[in-house]
């Protein structure tokens, strides 16, 4: 399980993969999995990573491979991303307030820094 994971890229590294199924968050055919459950084409993963996941196995791979081949070996029925619409951060200043104090300097830099 945890080698499918990061084969098909949904995990950086293999042993985050590991992590995540020792934690619960992978399922496979709504049951927990371990590291070491062995996975068939057409099984149902469920994971989270970063966000709901839903795969099904589509090709069985041990290696990790390219993104665009990745993306060949399962089928995709994860819940749209959502949407987070964000306010852009504004510092406003009095016109004639006069030069911004040490403190004030320090706040606009931090809200334009990226």
């Amino acid at each position: 399980m945890d080698v499918w994971l990061w084969a098909v890229r949904l995990y950086k590294t293999r042993s985050a993969a590991t992590a995540a199924c020792r934690g619960g968050h992978v399922r496979v055919n709504r049951a927990a999995a371990k590291a070491s459950t062995p996975v068939k084409v057409r099984d149902r993963v469920e994971a989270f990573a970063e966000r709901e996941r839903i795969l099904e196995v589509a090709v069985v791979i041990d290696k990790r491979v390219g993104a665009a081949v990745a993306a060949t070996c399962l089928v995709d029925h994860s819940p749209p991303v959502p949407v987070v619409k964000r306010e852009p951060r504004v510092f406003v200043r009095e016109r004639g307030a006069g030069r911004p104090t040490k403190r004030e300097r320090r706040e606009l830099d931090r809200l334009r820094r990226p």
